[in-house]
């Protein structure tokens, strides 16, 4: 199997999907979400795997047990490996198109406390910035799903990286839209180049941070 991107069927299923998100539709439309979403992300996996391992696809159905919202499907669909150095490799796509993305997504409390220290001395924390910079002026998001409104207890409030103390994970990422090099192979290319562009931040992560010695929580 040869990674061809998406096809223009995967963004219509989603837009279909967010209209009518319903079983129904879903059972309806099972066949063209196998083909056009889900056996792609196969086969990007299969290109992938040599250079960053293979990608795990998250499943379709919404976890609702705790959601106000009961829509059974998600309206995306996405994958991620990860690096030895516990650096996530992303990708998603919807009815807007594709997103690609790398990083230390969630911080535990261990890497946390390592990432503060390293970014409060100017020594590790400027060239964290200098890197972050870089990569918003080509245009990248850097970005947290999580931050603190305030500098945490026991950091400077005026260090000049105060924004990035207040961030609870750290990762670059690109929003590409719908472009017809999505529906080709050339889709490739973009992807792992975005994760590349990565690099600095994720070289940064390893060296300072790494991965967490914490024991995983205890199952429900």
């Amino acid at each position: 199997m040869t990674f061809k991107g998406w096809p223009i069927d995967a963004m219509e299923f989603y837009a279909k999907l967010e209209a009518d998100n319903s079983r129904a539709f879903w059972q309806a439309n099972k066949d063209t979400y196998e083909q056009a979403v889900k056996a792609p992300f196969f086969e990007l996996s299969e290109a992938v795997a040599k250079k960053f391992g293979s990608l795990r696809i998250f499943r379709p159905y919404r976890d609702t047990r705790f959601s106000k919202d009961k829509t059974p499907y998600k309206t995306q669909a996405a994958a991620v490996t990860e690096s030895e150095g516990g650096a996530a490799y992303y990708v998603m796509i919807s009815a807007e198109g594709l997103y690609v993305g790398s990083g230390y997504y969630h911080l535990a409390n261990d890497q946390l406390a390592k990432f503060r220290d390293a970014v409060a001395d100017n020594r590790t924390g400027s060239k964290l910035a200098d890197a972050v910079d870089a990569l918003r002026k080509q245009k990248y998001n850097v970005d947290s799903r999580e931050s603190l409104k305030r500098v945490p207890r026991g950091f400077d409030p005026e260090n000049p990286r105060a924004e990035l103390l207040k961030l609870k994970g750290i990762h670059v990422g690109k929003e590409f839209g719908a472009p017809k090099w999505l529906h080709t192979a050339t889709a490739l290319d973009r992807i792992t180049t975005a994760w590349k562009a990565a690099d600095p931040v994720n070289n940064w992560l390893n060296r300072n941070v790494g991965p967490s010695t914490e024991a995983p929580p205890e199952p429900d």
